[in-house]
């Protein structure tokens, strides 16, 4: 789809994905608990989905806890899980507000009942929505989450609901979290760091991929812009030739 930016007529990603990073080195420069740089950090995403969706993206994805991140200090998960689950809870209103609709992918095994249930609730209320898709990857990570379509494709072949020679790149797909979703088209990630960090390892196959120096919560509409940019000025060839 194309839009109009600023004068300039652009082709707009369907699906964006980021990889939010940043928080705790936008607190550490003020000084300040690295939780308050989650906090803010999470004002931001408010903001950039609203930006998103007035942008043209239909779908925006973002990574807010990794299968990784349980590593980090006691304190600082406790603050990201309480953070969490006032963001879920004031998500309900916003999502009606915005008509967005909003999913969690991920394994959600390994999180407090109370933030499950908000969830659960959440994407029920949210379903019917038709403006932005947004989906959060939380206790998210590529590996696993290939693993756990990999445990479920077994499972059903040893039920006999699929054999062997049903399995391709379509079938796989449809077990991922995001079978629902056409894969990222462009990938922004923020900080100046230049890995993917296991995420959405399989649907990132053809996606370009846009690094920025901009910490997380630094993040606003301009950068946005700029991101698209790039991603117009890409020659998507997906291994053939043009």
């Amino acid at each position: 789809m194309k839009n109009e930016i600023d004068g300039e007529l652009l082709n707009i990603p369907e699906h964006v994905a980021i990889i939010m990073d940043g928080n705790g080195r936008w607190a550490k420069k003020r000084f300040l608990p690295r939780n308050m740089g989650h906090k803010a950090g999470a004002k931001v995403v408010e903001q950039i989905c609203e930006d998103a969706h007035n942008l043209g993206i239909k779908y925006l994805t973002v990574y807010a806890f990794s299968t990784e991140n349980w590593k980090r200090s006691v304190e600082e998960v406790t603050g990201i899980m309480n953070l969490l689950r006032n963001y879920l809870k004031d998500c309900i209103e916003r999502a009606s507000k915005n008509n967005m609709r909003v999913r969690i992918i991920g394994d959600k095994t390994a999180l407090d009942e109370d933030i499950v249930v908000s969830i659960d609730e959440l994407e029920k209320k949210t379903a019917g929505y038709n403006g932005l898709n947004f989906t959060i990857a939380l206790n998210y990570g590529g590996r696993d989450e290939i693993r756990r379509a990999v445990t479920k494709l077994v499972s059903d072949g040893c039920k006999g609901v699929i054999s062997p020679d049903d399995i391709d790149e379509r079938l796989i797909g449809s077990y991922l979290d995001t079978w629902d979703m056409p894969d990222p088209d462009l990938l922004i990630r923020t900080s100046g760091e230049l890995r993917l960090s296991n995420y959405l390892i399989w649907q990132l196959a053809y996606t370009e991929f846009y690094f920025t120096d901009t910490l997380w919560p630094d993040f606003d509409i301009e950068e946005l812009k700029n991101a698209v940019r790039y991603y117009n000025g890409r020659d998507r060839r997906y291994g053939g030739v043009k």
